[in-house]
């Protein structure tokens, strides 16, 4: 047999075999990656930078440079006699003033407890709006029905007590079925008593389908998996709800929960001074309120100044404690620890 028949089955097999690699040729090391430089960065997001300018440009125009006014809490201003320049200077006068004033901490008083209760009941009810939405299996349905809970946002306060002064008051609609079937009429518009639930009314009218769009965009992330593993294990309506859906609302909830705490001494100034007068100050005067009337409406600048800047620590201070107390329940609240 000659030398070449006898090695082409020996190339062949060595063919068929794969050439063996140094374990040192097999690895790959991957190059560390570098962090790109804060130039890169704004190189990269100048265009979204650009858009943010002018919205930037509003907030500092007016949200932080009228904060420099705040300086004539501690002055007995006088506008038309030198200004914040030519004012002199009281110290914490003001401020004493503020708190010797027994008018003061009555609305401090109303407006707590008015939102106390729109904190009870009105803040869980665009969280029940919402759920009940989730569960509508028709998009059509759940759209038209968003779409006549929001409208009421776009109207104007005035509209809407209107409507309720309408329906509810003396000479409402519903007084006025009462009197055709002989029962006295009621007049809820003027009822000193009933003033903070009329208030938490037109609110819930007003804003609830608004606050009900939050919510939806946060059930709309929830993955559809989990409903149909809970499903699978047996789980009814109501455990997915509490078990899948409540647990993916949660931070939305925390989150809206300290802002509303901290705009907790903000209750609506035009929604109240539309209705000041119909059932006395005892029951409708708010910090807000006082501010206009005591310090700006008669010319007490210095003194409505310190009233507002007492009031925008104590919501400082009410942000902090709520932001740390949803840190304490595992949640992020407005910004991270």
């Amino acid at each position: 047999m000659s030398t070449r028949a006898r090695t082409a089955p020996d190339q062949r097999k060595a063919a068929t075999v794969p050439p063996q690699r140094s374990p040192a040729a097999g690895r790959r090391t991957a190059a560390p990656a570098k962090g790109i430089t804060r130039w890169q960065r704004f190189r990269r997001d100048r265009v979204l930078l650009l858009m943010c300018l002018p919205a930037l440009g509003l907030v500092l125009v007016f949200n932080y440079i009228p904060l420099l006014g705040n300086v004539v809490a501690f002055q007995e201003y006088d506008p038309y006699s030198g200004g914040i320049s030519g004012s002199p200077w009281v110290g914490f006068a003001n401020f004493q003033r503020i708190f010797e004033d027994s008018l003061f901490w009555d609305a401090v008083a109303n407006t707590l407890t008015l939102t106390s209760v729109q904190l009870v009941l009105y803040f869980p009810i665009p969280i029940l709006l919402a759920l009940l939405l989730n569960s509508v299996l028709s998009s059509k349905v759940r759209t038209a029905v968003q779409s006549v809970l929001y409208l009421p946002h776009f109207f104007s306060w005035v509209l809407v007590i209107t409507v309720f002064q309408q329906m509810l008051g003396g000479a409402g609609l519903i007084a006025q079925n009462l009197r055709q079937h002989g029962i006295e009429g009621f007049d809820l518009m003027t009822d000193p008593g009933l003033f903070k639930f009329l208030l938490t009314a037109q609110a819930v009218w007003k804003d609830a389908g608004w606050g009900v769009i939050v919510f939806l965009a946060a059930l709309s992330a929830v993955n559809q998996d989990l409903y149909e593993a809970a499903a699978v294990d047996g789980a009814g309506r109501l455990r997915r709800m509490w078990h899948v859906t409540l647990p993916a609302l949660r931070p939305v909830i925390a989150l809206l929960l300290v802002l509303r705490v901290g705009d907790a001494l903000t209750v609506g100034f035009e929604q109240i001074l539309l209705q000041r007068d119909a059932v006395g100050t005892g029951a409708s005067e708010v910090l807000d309120t006082y501010v206009w009337f005591v310090g700006i409406r008669t010319g007490d600048f210095s003194y409505a100044a310190a009233a507002g800047l007492v009031k925008g620590l104590f919501s400082l201070a009410m942000v902090l404690l709520a932001n740390k107390a949803a840190h304490k329940l595992g949640e992020q609240g407005v910004y991270a620890r």
